[in-house]
């Protein structure tokens, strides 16, 4: 929390004055000098510090609630939904959201796990990494008695609250992959291991495909960054011993953007005999469906469960010990060929983007 006061900068500008008098001409000058640019910074600091939190709600001791965001991917379709449904809804309550993207590295996250806390956060907010695999940050957090919510990492010691839960909104999609193929047919699965969503999509992937002995899939591991190109280079090289009319074939993303990397290359070989299928429901995705390019995509309404991101942490901030812990989850929307016109026209937000 931010406890800047005119007395801090007073206390600096007093401390400089007397440093300044006990040297020489020369060292009152820059002692001056130094001092007036501490107290311009701090002018600077605490007029950004206002404007953010005029009008503000405030914790039980008087400050400005801060809320503390370590996202896996800050500028991926969903992500960004939801990291804007967090910023809305901290917007109307007064609230400061900070966001640090930590490029996929879980030892970037578990640090920016112990620099919020130690810049006074009042709460964290883990975007997709698997909880177990922040032990670091949530020791940290749950030795200062910050709450830590997920959305996508799923529950641990210290964490209160999750949702955006990868399981469940894959179910429905790859039944319906699974039957689009008649049972039989060779499926590319575009993977990552690195977060607790696309983890937790490809165990239902598995299980689903359990039952499907007649489809054999090729699993290949997308970064982040970098899964839009791995996408488009892993279906290059799957289908160029798989020609047109040989089979059944299909594309699966763990995410839109593997599927659409793969798309992009499908595009470029003119082949319309592949099936692809996502998860999120990015705009992109849904303009493919729209045009016949992509199969279908479970739309997950990332800005909502921002919005009751936010919300929670309001809960949980006027009582941590009543707050009931677990995962409060929102549906998925399977979206194809049959509903993108009906679903578009009630969801028109989320398509309004796409060039």
């Amino acid at each position: 929390m931010k406890k800047k006061t005119l007395a801090v900068v007073l206390t600096l500008s007093m401390i400089g004055s007397m440093l300044a008098g006990c040297g020489t001409d020369k060292q009152q000058s820059a002692e001056s000098t130094g001092t007036e640019s501490n107290a311009a910074a701090e002018a600077q600091t605490d007029d950004k510090s206002q404007t953010e939190d005029k009008a503000s709600d405030e914790t039980a001791s008087g400050d400005k609630v801060e809320i503390a965001v370590v996202a896996i991917s800050a500028t991926e379709s969903n992500n960004a939904r939801y990291i804007q449904g967090l910023k809305d809804e901290a917007e109307k309550k007064g609230y400061t959201i900070t966001v640090l993207d930590a490029n996929g590295s879980t030892d970037n996250a578990n640090a920016a796990f112990t620099n919020f806390i130690s810049k006074g956060s009042d709460a964290i907010i883990d975007m997709v990494f698997p909880a177990t695999s922040l032990g670091t940050g949530l020791l940290a957090a749950k030795d200062a008695d910050v709450p830590v919510l997920t959305w996508g990492g799923g529950l641990a010691d210290g964490v209160y609250y999750t949702n955006g839960s990868g399981g469940p909104t894959a179910i429905d999609v790859i039944k319906q992959m699974c039957e689009d193929m008649d049972g039989k047919g060779e499926i590319l699965a575009l993977t990552y291991h690195d977060g607790q969503v696309a983890r937790e999509r490809e165990e239902e992937f598995d299980k689903i495909l359990s039952e499907y002995p007649d489809i054999t899939v090729t699993k290949n591991e997308v970064g982040i960054p970098g899964y839009y190109q791995n996408g488009m280079d892993y279906a290059t090289a799957w289908l160029a011993g798989r020609p047109e009319g040989d089979n059944n074939y299909a594309v699966w993303g763990s995410w839109d953007d593997p599927a659409l990397g793969a798309l992009a290359a499908i595009k470029q070989m003119g082949r319309k005999d592949i099936k692809i299928y996502g998860q999120n429901g990015n705009a992109d995705a849904l303009q493919a469906i729209k045009d016949g390019w992509m199969t279908a995509t479970a739309w997950q309404d990332g800005y909502s469960e921002g919005v009751a991101a936010v919300d929670a942490v309001e809960n949980i901030l006027k009582d941590k010990a009543g707050f009931e812990k677990g995962a409060y989850e929102l549906p998925a929307i399977v979206v194809n060929a049959d509903n993108i016109d009906s679903f578009i026209e009630e969801h028109p937000e989320t398509i309004e983007n796409v060039n």
